[in-house]
């Protein structure tokens, strides 16, 4: 919520209030993986779980300004829909964005998002690529702002006299199987053996029971405990805010995850793994002609690739210095928008009529009617008294939980049943 002011032009001071809430889900955020995140100026403290319901009921009553959408596709494009059937008379301006290296359901992924006032791109390769899916099927592309990686910063890569740290980026859910997560772990514990002196960690995204937005059956947390051998001295598992790590870190080793991006933009030597192939699964075909592919093996022997300068540029890693302007173009949308009098009502591409199929399923999920508005009971009463509160808390997380232990626990187990 704007207090005073658009924001853009930067000539005078203009406070802004901001407020977080958290769209009730498997993939909620739990409070520590919250305080990581800390420094974007939202106190964990303040922010609020709610269901989709609540979230737009919030909205309308709250009179926000500026609404950032920062959900999975499905959860966009249902508050997409939910939120144009409030029909307010000043609406928010909505923006979101496909964050991360979009390697995986880029036309489902947009799609889903579009409707969006603003669809922040990463890059400008990746601002191309999104208007062509936009205008590929007919739908308006005028939203897509070109951007950067929004999580970029931190001091350029300096070595110290030393230190030796190789950092390997694990994901949730790339590669999948048991086999190829075990290798990758097997490789890098006898990468610590053969480098005594050198430090090596395992960056974990999460801890067990958590959620990213993509699930992890097989975190190498339990892989670890059952390694043959058990862990060198020199190797370790940890959690914590990846720019932290990347602070002390003098080789960033992934096979396709985001963190490789935030590593090339603090210069940091990068390498992006060939042992299980490049292969569109895996993601690391995103990183074909950067440069950084290469294997264990090589890793091995002392071999750091170098990045392509022109790879580089077009991936919105922004090593030239220039990050500090990559969201000019957005706030000047913002502000416009802002600035212009009453917004056109939001129009998803995915209506009942061009997607009857699809969309009714997606709003479903978050209780909501396929013309956006709140199913019958969705919209549950507020509880009056805190013991009722505290029992209706209690059962929410016994809940999730159970969820938790039946995707992580149960359902690898039926998946390897079937296959028998």
């Amino acid at each position: 919520r704007l207090t005073a002011g658009v924001p853009g032009d930067g000539r005078d001071a203009r406070p802004v209030e901001v407020s977080g809430l958290l769209l009730r889900g498997r993939a909620t955020p739990t409070p520590r993986q919250l305080a990581e995140v800390g420094e974007v100026g939202i106190d964990a403290g303040r922010v609020r779980e709610v269901t989709a319901v609540e979230f737009l009921h919030t909205v309308r009553d709250e009179g926000y300004d500026v609404v950032v959408l920062a959900l999975v596709g499905g959860g966009v494009q249902a508050m997409l829909h939910g939120l144009a059937a409030l029909g307010l008379e000043r609406r928010p301006v909505v923006v979101t964005g496909y964050v991360g290296v979009v390697y995986e359901k880029l036309a489902d992924g947009l799609l889903l998002r579009h409707g969006a006032d603003i669809v922040l791109a990463n890059s400008a390769h990746d601002a191309e690529r999104f208007r062509a899916v936009y205008e590929g099927v007919g739908a308006d592309a005028s939203a897509v702002t070109e951007a950067a990686l929004p999580f970029l910063g931190g001091a350029p890569y300096a070595p110290e006299e030393g230190r030796d740290t190789v950092v390997f980026a694990a994901q949730p859910s790339v590669p999948a199987s048991r086999a190829d997560r075990t290798y990758l772990l097997r490789r890098l514990v006898e990468h610590a053996r053969l480098h005594p002196r050198r430090e090596v960690l395992l960056k974990l995204r999460s801890k067990p029971g958590e959620h990213t937005t993509h699930i992890e059956e097989l975190p190498y947390q339990k892989l670890a405990q059952k390694l043959p051998g058990g862990l060198p001295p020199n190797f370790r598992l940890v959690y914590g805010h990846m720019g932290e790590v990347l602070d002390r870190t003098d080789l960033l080793v992934t096979v396709s995850s985001t963190a490789a991006l935030e590593s090339l933009h603090r210069r940091i030597p990068t390498a992006v793994l060939t042992d299980l192939g490049v292969r569109e699964p895996l993601g690391n075909h995103h990183f074909v002609g950067s440069g950084l592919l290469t294997s264990w093996d090589r890793l091995d022997g002392g071999y750091r690739p170098r990045p392509d300068g022109e790879w580089l540029a077009g991936q919105g890693v922004a090593a030239d210095g220039s990050y500090s302007a990559a969201y000019d173009s957005a706030r000047a949308t913002v502000a416009e928008l802002l600035a212009g009098g009453r917004l056109p009502a939001l129009a998803p591409y995915y209506t009942p009529t061009t997607a009857p199929g699809y969309l009714p399923g997606i709003l479903a999920r978050h209780h909501l009617a396929p013309d956006g508005t709140p199913l019958p009971g969705a919209a549950a009463p507020q509880e009056p008294g805190r013991v009722r509160g505290a029992v209706r808390e209690t059962v929410r997380n016994a809940a999730r939980g159970a969820y938790r232990h039946g995707v992580q626990r149960v359902a690898p187990v039926i998946r390897r049943m079937g296959e028998l």
